[in-house]
Parts: structure tokens; sequence; C-alpha cells
């Protein structure tokens, strides 16, 4: 907890003087240009990742960056979908994954999750697809344990941005043309972002100069998601 507080005294007296400008606009409302749906991990911070100020990304949190179904309008992530999209009027939504996963992990490893009930039933808005892969993944003993957790972080970023689509505010959007979805995985050990690309169903990296390093180093870049 010092921590915290000694951090909190380098902020009042170091960095908010510096940006007391930004943070005198900010208080007078937001307009963020992009909802990011992550992971709760510790490890994954989009606004260090992204490099921006605040008020620029409208971020979420969720066990495994899970979005779930419409139908659950209880969910905290469904009003933040809702409001980001009809209120905050974001351009785009960023459905994004990372390396080393927990929640995949439980969802690859289900029987260790004995003693976290709320987590197993959180996890289940996977969905059915996860059920299906992770099946699949256990009969893979060709395949490292390290290669289905990246195979099913890729296809639950999938699953999820499917999710997003069709929840009410973000479908009358795409309709109107007026937001853009993407699905993202973030790799916390060399800080690569992938994308994944509808048209080609691969995931991609981000930037072209990661695309050109990769090219150099591996042929697992584009790895198709059956």
């Amino acid at each position: 907890m010092q921590q915290l507080i000694d951090g909190y005294a380098r902020f009042r007296s170091n960095v908010f003087p510096q940006h007391s400008k930004l943070f005198e606009r900010l208080a007078k409302g937001q307009e963020p240009q992009a909802l990011f749906i992550c992971c709760s991990d510790s490890r994954v911070v989009p606004e260090m990742v992204m490099q921006c100020d605040p008020g620029v990304l409208f971020p979420s949190r969720s066990v495994g960056n899970l979005v779930p179904p419409p139908t659950e309008t209880s969910s905290g992530v469904a009003a933040t979908i809702e409001y980001a999209v009809r209120v905050l009027k974001v351009p785009d939504v960023i459905v994004c994954g990372h390396s080393d996963c927990g929640a995949m992990k439980g969802i690859l490893e289900n029987e260790k999750l004995e003693l976290l009930p709320a987590v197993r039933s959180y996890l289940e808005h996977a969905g059915p697809s996860s059920k299906w892969l992770t099946r699949l993944l256990k009969g893979a003993t060709s395949m490292s344990f390290e290669q289905k957790l990246q195979l099913l972080t890729e296809a639950n970023v999938i699953a999820q941005v499917q999710n997003l689509r069709v929840h009410p505010a973000v479908d009358e959007a795409l309709k109107k043309n007026s937001v853009r979805v993407h699905g993202w995985v973030y790799d916390i050990g060399s800080g690569g972002i992938e994308q994944f690309d509808p048209a080609q169903g691969c995931f991609r990296p981000l930037l072209e100069s990661q695309a050109g390093a990769a090219v150099s180093t591996s042929t697992e870049q584009e790895r198709k998601i059956a």
C-alpha cells in the first residue's frame, strides 16, 4: 500500500502540475476516441501500450476480456458498451486479448477452478465455441500447452467481437457506419499487437514494421483459425 501512496505523492507534486491544463479540460467532460475492452490482468495497461493521455481511451476490464451477450442486461460490460457507443459516440471499439491469460488457462484447465465458482460461472460467457475448441485442443497431443493457449486466446477474441457486434447499440452504429470494431491480441513479453483480419481469417501484426520483422524470423504470424 505504501508504494501506491508514494506514487500518488509523486503524481500530486510532479505529474499533475505539468498536465494541469489537460485535467482542467477533462474536468468538464470527455470525448474518448475508443472503447477498449481488455482483461483485468494487471500486466495489461492500455494507456501505456497506446501511449495516450487520460481521456483518449474509455476502458472496460473484465476477466478474459469477455463480452456477455446482450441478453444479460445486468452486465457492467453491457452498460459500458451502451454508454460508450450511444452517449460518448466512440468511433472505434477494440476487444483486446493477451498472452498468458489466466482466464484462458482456466478454460483449458477447468478442473482447477473448483475454489473459484464466480470465475467459473463468468467464463461461461466465452461461449460454446470455446468449449468445442477446448475439447479439440485437449486431444491435440502434438501441441504444447502454450500453443493451445495462444489458439484459444485468439479464438476467444473473435468470439467476443461477434458478441459485441450483436449488442443493440453496436449493431445500430454498425448499420450507420458510425463505429468500427477491432479484435486484437497483445503479447506481454514482446509488446507486439496482432489484429484479426476477417477477410483473410487470420491475425496480422498491427504495425507494418512489426510485420516485416516477423516475416524475417518466422512464418507463423498468419495463424489460420479453422
